[in-house]
């Protein structure tokens, strides 16, 4: 494995994570504040809407696609890790699969499913709404803080 190898795979997954990066902060600082200004019966309805939608968009291409950059970036970090650049292609990869990939899998996707199965505007789904909201948009502010992060090393990982 060569530095140039490395830096292929920085480069791809740099594109990968700026743009999940955008994706996820748009989510927090736009569309959850804008579904938080209506009611929980329009917010949930949304929200599932939206749920249901980004499934057949780009969107999942991108996750999936960058979730497997990021395990091909662990195992060949871990492979070449006497190489020049081995370290920061393993964290970039480490710091992605699991700060991405992970926290959807174990929080985003959960509270989504959570979700679906509410509807109404009575006081049981204005609680539930209003937990999701703040629960949801933390963790989806997590994912972009790791998605940044991530593309902040393979930046620096292309600048050697």
């Amino acid at each position: 494995m060569t530095s140039d190898q490395f830096q292929g795979l920085a480069w791809l997954m740099a594109v990968c994570s700026s743009l999940m990066a955008g994706v996820y902060l748009t989510f927090s600082v736009v569309i959850m504040k804008s579904l938080a200004t209506l009611n929980s019966s329009q917010g949930i309805d949304a929200m599932n809407a939206i749920n249901k939608v980004i499934l057949k968009t780009a969107f999942m291409p991108l996750f999936f696609g960058s979730s497997v950059i990021a395990l091909m970036m662990i195992g060949l970090g871990l492979r070449f890790q006497s190489e020049p650049g081995a370290g920061a292609t393993l964290a970039a990869g480490l710091i992605y699969f699991f700060g991405m990939f992970f926290t959807t899998a174990a929080a985003n996707v959960p509270l989504n499913n959570k979700l679906a199965k509410v509807s109404g505007d009575g006081e049981e789904a204005q609680r539930i709404w209003q937990e999701y909201l703040t629960r949801w948009t933390r963790w989806n502010a997590s994912r972009t803080v790791w998605s940044f992060a991530t593309l902040v090393i393979c930046l620096d990982l292309l600048a050697q």
